[in-house]
């Protein structure tokens, strides 16, 4: 564990408008908390660790997410037409279709799950 030391000693720099936005822009790129923490690493010359996010990746989970909506929307509705459907058990046909569909409704209620688990696993990975 790295031992805590206690900074007394004040460094005062000024800044112009434009450098203080351009230092603040820079320290949000960056992993550090504060900003005195980030100036400190940069001045010291130790390695700053900067995020960098995947323009095209941030669009692809755009996308995903708008899927996983689409599908649970999809579920949702599917599961409504179902119990509709159960509350007409006087029509013969009626009853005849939705045994043979319940078997369908499962299949499709599996693939929204696997497609979810698979979204979620893709946005797991994106946060990292």
């Amino acid at each position: 564990m790295e031992k805590k030391s206690n900074k007394t000693k004040w460094l005062h720099v000024r800044l112009s408008i434009d450098e203080n936005k351009q230092v603040n822009k820079e320290w949000k790129k960056t992993t550090c908390l504060k900003r005195s923490e980030y100036i400190r690493k940069i001045i010291l010359g130790k390695p700053v660790v900067s995020t960098y996010r995947n323009r095209s990746l941030d669009d692809l989970m755009a996308e995903l997410i708008r899927l996983r909506n689409d599908l649970n929307a999809v579920g949702n509705n599917f599961n409504q037409a179902v119990k509709k459907l159960h509350t007409l058990d006087r029509i013969g046909q009626v009853q005849t279709w939705i045994s043979a569909y319940e078997q369908d409704k499962t299949s499709v209620m599996q693939a929204i799950a696997g497609i979810e688990n698979s979204i979620s696993k893709l946005s797991d990975q994106w946060l990292q």
